[in-house]
């Protein structure tokens, strides 16, 4: 196929290369190229500017992909230059304002000229053989892009890099300056996309696989990255999500919605095949938790509510949003799976951050290779591949001491009710005792850990009662379940956020 040979003539090491050569220059800024009408547009106006359906890029070209453009505008004010590969070589998609259309905005068609690409989006018929224009995959701002499989809505976003995440000196956001799209052949079911990344201390090359299947979106990352200084914290695999409020921490005003996240929780599957289940929090100030493994089996950001119930939202359905799986290919060594939760009020704001650090960083100009798997999925089997139990759910409560006229009244405990499902529970014989293996740190003590059968479910309830000793301080707790031989669940593990509750 010529397409495959084009493919096949500009490879990831092309991208490579330029990485290594980008690295050992000096960091140069891009440069803005917007006139103000297109800076100033607020949201609903960026809205209006849409790449026009009958001038989709492969349009009528037999393949079963198809691209459309971000235009410029807002604060994506640089552009971002994209290729194409196909049977003739390589060659830059050329910006044409005559493909979008403006809706109601008034501009000046000066304004428009020598203008680029914000970004692109990947079209496939994810739901229908009939319906071809089916968003699969955005690729917009810095390093981020969001990606559904069938029956999906976009939800949490993933990026190629992050660089200083949560600390003291300030976040740097590496960008992809530029992609190389391969053509697909018509029979086709894979793109390729290739990207430069570029940031003060870092460039990196990458090659995304984008796989669509009957239901889920799988993509093969290969990436190499240079930095070109010292960074504090680096992040490999990163996952941006929102996390507002949730089953184990209510939303503190009247809200219709029991539920509202794009995920609810980070799993871990650790080199020693541990399997490890974060709840996330909306804390009120900034935390950041780490995970140390070594040589890590798989990461991600789940969404395991997938019950309407959970979230009661007509509009932004989040029981649909997917889960992202990160499977190493390779062996990633010793470091750390970090979980970072921002403070936030509205859920507009991304305030969940997750990724690999490795315990020692690259050197300058020493690349660091990071070949993994992303699976982005409903499927909570395809995140939890073991006959472990997981946590379907985390309930926090209070005043949940009866007394002698069975009226529930507070001793000062906060209770945590931990659901626990899975075929290892379903297993076993009636009369099996299951208890739960519990820990504490210092700051909390456990006056009640109980287990018993949920004849709705299936499965196992444990019942938790903590007593906190500093209420200005963080509590960190770990339980799974066990028949006193063997575990039989996952490690449920909870940090209660640095704050007090509230009365």
């Amino acid at each position: 196929m010529g397409y495959a040979q084009s493919a096949r003539a500009f490879s990831f090491f092309d991208v490579m290369k330029q990485a290594r050569e980008l690295a050992d220059k000096s960091y140069k800024a891009p440069e803005p190229n917007l006139p103000d009408s297109l800076q100033e547009l607020k949201f609903a106006g960026y809205q209006q500017v849409r790449f026009k359906s009958d001038r989709l890029h492969w349009r009528g070209a037999g393949t079963k992909f198809q691209l459309n453009f971000y235009h410029e505008g807002m604060h994506f004010n640089t552009p971002v230059k994209i290729n194409e590969i196909d049977a003739a070589g390589v060659h830059e998609i050329q910006f044409d304002p005559n493909d979008f259309d403006y809706g109601s905005l008034k501009l000046d068609p000066s304004a428009l000229k020598n203008l680029g690409f914000a970004g692109f989006r990947v079209l496939f018929p994810v739901n229908s053989a009939d319906k071809k224009d089916d968003e699969l995959a955005s690729f917009l701002g810095a390093s981020y892009f969001r990606v559904i499989g069938r029956g999906q809505t976009y939800g949490l976003s993933a990026r190629g890099l992050a660089i200083d995440t949560a600390l003291p000196s300030g976040e740097e956001f590496p960008r992809f300056r530029e992609f190389w799209i391969a053509r697909p052949a018509p029979e086709d079911n894979y793109l390729t996309i290739y990207a430069l990344l570029d940031s003060p201390r870092a460039t990196g090359a990458y090659r995304f696989v984008l796989r669509p299947n009957s239901q889920d979106t799988v993509i093969d990352v290969k990436a190499r990255i240079f930095l070109r200084d010292q960074v504090g914290r680096l992040g490999v695999a990163p996952l941006t999500s929102m996390y507002l409020f949730g089953s184990n921490q209510p939303s503190p005003v009247a809200n219709y919605r029991p539920e509202m996240h794009d995920s609810d929780g980070l799993a871990i599957h650790t080199g020693n095949d541990e399997w490890v289940w974060r709840p996330l929090t909306n804390p009120r100030r900034l935390q950041v938790s780490a995970f140390s493994a070594e040589n890590p089996k798989g990461f991600g950001l789940l969404q395991r509510g997938r019950e309407f119930s959970r979230y009661e939202d007509l509009d932004d359905h989040y029981e649909k949003r997917p889960s992202l799986w990160i499977e190493p290919k390779t062996d990633w060594g010793k470091g750390s799976v970090q979980l970072i939760e921002i403070p936030t009020k509205d859920e507009t704001n991304d305030n969940i951050v997750a990724f690999w650090v490795p315990e020692k960083p690259p050197g300058k100009g020493e690349p660091l290779d990071a070949d993994y798997r992303m699976t982005w999925t409903m499927n909570d089997s395809k995140a939890h591949a073991t006959p472990l139990a997981w946590v379907a759910q985390t309930r926090r409560s209070r005043d949940e001491v009866k007394g002698a006229d069975l009226v529930r009244r507070s001793d000062g405990s906060i209770t945590f009710v931990v659901d626990f499902v899975g075929d290892s529970l379903k297993s076993l014989p009636a009369d099996s005792t299951v208890t739960a293996d519990t820990w504490v740190d210092g700051n909390g003590q456990i006056v009640e850990n109980s287990v018993r059968p949920n004849g709705v479910t299936g499965g196992r309830r444990l019942t938790l009662r903590v007593n906190v000793k500093d209420q200005t301080k963080p509590v960190e707790m770990r339980a799974f379940l066990t028949n006193g031989q063997a575990p039989l669940s996952e490690t449920w593990s909870y940090r209660l956020p640095n704050e007090p509750e509230a009365k």
